[in-house]
């Protein structure tokens, strides 16, 4: 694909996220701890060390920096959102937070990810993405640019939908049919790719709802 045509891609895709959540993004929160599963789990199990460098891809309004910021103290924290929409409760939520002063926001793709972005030069310990890969429209490219910033040790972490069949073929109907309405939609091709890579750490939630991941590197 060429660069203007990637540009057109993602300048559609950031506008059909700001449709969508225009708003959404005022009872995002509230709605989406009934169905979006084990975000909690999975910053528990970060395990970040001291003054890490955390970026998530896709940060929606920031429930989650904010999450980490209070159970990592002195971790550094950095959000990255294509809808601008999104943006304006993620900083509303930080500044209610109190947190303004240890997460930065930026507006771009996920593809596009570099500490620039952020005004910054030294790259991230861990690349965060909660639900965001069912989203991104090159989820490829997303997962390879997040590795191309993280440093030696660094770490990707991800949740997010798996193939659902372990709801039986009603409950995995209606899902699919609840997500569409929100332009989601579970990748087996993504599910495939991550939970065939050597030495991550990979689960999958009851019901095969969600998965887990956690990997220093991923062959994509």
């Amino acid at each position: 694909m060429s660069e203007k045509a990637e540009q057109e891609t993602a300048g559609g895709h950031a506008e059909l996220m700001d449709r969508i959540y225009r708003h959404q993004r005022y009872i995002y929160d509230l709605t989406r701890k009934y169905y979006l599963f084990g975000r909690d789990k999975l910053i528990a199990e970060m395990r970040l060390g001291p003054k890490a460098r955390v970026v998530e891809i896709g940060c929606g309004t920031a429930r989650n920096l904010v999450r980490i910021a209070r159970r990592y103290p002195d971790a550094e924290l950095f959000g990255l959102d294509a809808s601008q929409e999104m943006l304006k409760s993620a900083e509303e939520t930080i500044r209610r937070a109190g947190l303004s002063r240890r997460i930065t926001l930026a507006h771009g793709y996920a593809e596009h990810l570099s500490p620039a972005m952020f005004s910054q030069s030294e790259g991230f310990d861990a690349c965060l993405f909660s639900y965001s890969l069912s989203m991104i429209p090159d989820w490829k490219a997303s997962i390879r640019a997040a590795e191309a910033n993280l440093k030696p040790g660094g770490k990707i972490h991800a949740v997010d939908f798996a193939d659902l069949t372990g709801l039986g073929r009603l409950g995995q109907a209606a899902m699919l049919f609840w997500l569409r309405l929100f332009h989601v939609a579970p990748r087996v091709e993504l599910l495939q790719a991550l939970q065939d890579q050597e030495g991550a750490n990979f689960r999958l939630l009851p019901g095969r709802y969600a998965f887990l991941l956690s990997a220093e590197r991923l062959k994509i």
